[in-house]
């Protein structure tokens, strides 16, 4: 099989600081996994070649285009994107459109996944979501006592709020207001990321940042870990700095049956997919905060431990077939440094 492999900033030759680090991470470790297929990755001019049995291919131009003109070369391809903007679920639909085989899910789950309101709306009466409100900037926008109205409506009895892009990727622009100030800062630093109306408001759960990594064969998911994530405050926004894989808790069967159950509620879901959750420390139990419908940075931890090829295994789920037996030997701990995400095992 010719499997083609491409990372959105290595690509494109972008240089978000956002998602770099992460991306070329998990570029990296996908293709040293995927090492006895006949695998091809993609390049831009300015992009370093990385030191893997993986063929480079220099993309010339837009990443859209190239996809449509050249991806029929190949058989299979496992796309690494960010949501924001619907990148990841436009690009998803180009190789679909060649009748190319993702081997992920599918363009009607990633968008369902990559807006935060659309997927609070499927899940809210189903599983312990945290309550999620759409608030449009035209309304935030004028200048009257609108924002004041919504500001009161919205940040009842003094509570915190998180206001965040509807498609965001790795906290960015992800805010924890207290003030009517911090909450109209926040709607302008949004505005300035998404290209959406709106952006949404969410309950600040008080707990431990927990993700929960699984591969799907569209019908069953698989639990695989329940990752710790380091979250940072910086100036009220959050950040995302790294995590630990695996992550022991009182309440880690329940994060990964509910990520196994939410997983297994949506239609087009395959391959390694995350769920991102907070385990209250109250003893309320879990509350999901996201879908990422794609390989999250946990892969690049997540793989040095597992019983089994993991890259391969994402293949083997496209195809319907998921582990039987799963271990986890020793642990990892991966932080952010700049463009650079570091790994260390801890024993």
């Amino acid at each position: 099989m010719k499997i083609l492999v491409f990372e959105f900033a290595t690509a494109t030759g972008s240089d978000d600081p956002s998602f770099i680090a992460e991306g070329h991470a998990m570029l990296y470790g996908l293709l040293e996994d995927l090492k006895d297929f006949k695998t091809y990755h993609l390049i831009s001019d300015d992009s370093q070649i990385m030191d893997t049995q993986s063929i480079p291919v220099t993309v010339n131009g837009d990443l859209g285009e190239w996809l449509k003109n050249n991806i029929q070369n190949y058989d299979a391809c496992l796309p690494i994107a960010p949501e924001e903007n619907n990148l990841l679920h436009d690009l998803t639909s180009i190789i679909e459109e060649q009748v190319v085989t993702v081997l992920g899910s599918s363009s009607i789950a990633v968008k369902l996944t990559t807006n935060k309101f659309e997927t609070y709306n499927a899940l809210k009466d189903k599983f312990p979501i945290i309550k999620t409100e759409k608030l449009y900037f035209k309304d935030l926008n004028q200048k009257s006592g609108k924002q004041y109205e919504y500001y009161k409506s919205h940040m009842k009895n003094g509570l915190s709020k998180v206001v965040k892009p509807a498609d965001g990727v790795s906290c960015s622009g992800v805010m924890v207001v207290n003030s009517l100030k911090e909450f109209l800062t926040a709607k302008d630093h949004i505005h300035g990321l998404t290209q959406l109306p709106y952006c949404i408001v969410q309950d600040y759960v008080i707990g431990v940042s927990v993700s929960v990594s699984l591969l799907c064969n569209g019908d069953t998911a698989v639990p695989l870990s329940l990752n710790f994530q380091y979250i940072g405050l910086n100036s009220g926004e959050i950040e995302y700095c790294g995590g630990n894989v695996p992550f022991k808790h009182r309440l880690s069967e329940l994060a990964m049956e509910t990520a196994k159950n939410v997983i297994e509620s949506i239609g087009g879901i395959r391959g390694y997919v995350g769920v991102d959750m907070i385990l209250d420390e109250d003893g309320n139990g879990v509350h999901i905060v996201e879908i990422n419908s794609r390989i999250t940075t946990a892969y690049v931890a997540l793989r040095k431990i597992i019983n089994f090829n993991l890259g391969e295994a994402i293949i083997k789920s496209v195809q319907g077939e998921l582990p039987c037996e799963i271990t986890l030997n020793g642990s990892i701990n991966f932080y952010k440094e700049g463009k650079t995400l570091r790994i260390s095992v801890l024993k």
